[in-house]
């Protein structure tokens, strides 16, 4: 019986090192673009854009950055403009990298400030608090004996 060897790509399993390393290449080179303003689009340049991730698809051929804008205002407004600049945005990357070819570039709004601010609301709950604070003996149910 023969078996075969899933490709590490696949569906289920985690980006590769070589994915994570082309994401963070894109990221910096986006945000090099973005915060110097090299977009011939003054609404664009106007505006102050986070890059916190990009996540390119295992064959690299596409990279889906993840944005927000400074401040949280205007995030329908950003998405519209890079979509509006995506193909002037993929040719001023791709000089920046060194890749066989430049992925295309896709634009979802970051979601993590607002996790993180859920998270901290959550742990400041007198409940969450009061047992976060408690002695590890005291947190515990009745366990086996010793």
């Amino acid at each position: 019986m023969v078996h075969m060897a899933k490709n590490k790509s696949s569906e289920g399993a985690g980006p590769t090192q070589r994915m994570l390393r082309v994401g963070e290449t894109i990221r910096r080179a986006l945000s090099d673009v973005l915060a110097r303003g090299e977009v011939h689009d003054t609404d664009l340049n106007r505006m102050s854009i986070t890059v916190g991730e990009v996540r390119t698809s295992p064959d690299l051929r596409i990279a889906t950055a993840y944005v927000l804008p400074l401040g949280g205002l205007g995030k329908d407004e950003v998405l519209k403009l890079l979509a509006r600049n995506k193909g002037e945005l993929r040719r001023l990357v791709a000089k920046k990298l060194n890749l066989k070819f430049a992925p295309e570039l896709r634009f979802q709004l970051d979601h993590t400030f607002d996790q993180m601010d859920a998270t901290s609301r959550m742990l400041a709950q007198d409940v969450v608090r009061r047992d976060a604070d408690a002695p590890d003996g005291d947190a515990q149910t009745d366990g086996p004996d010793e």
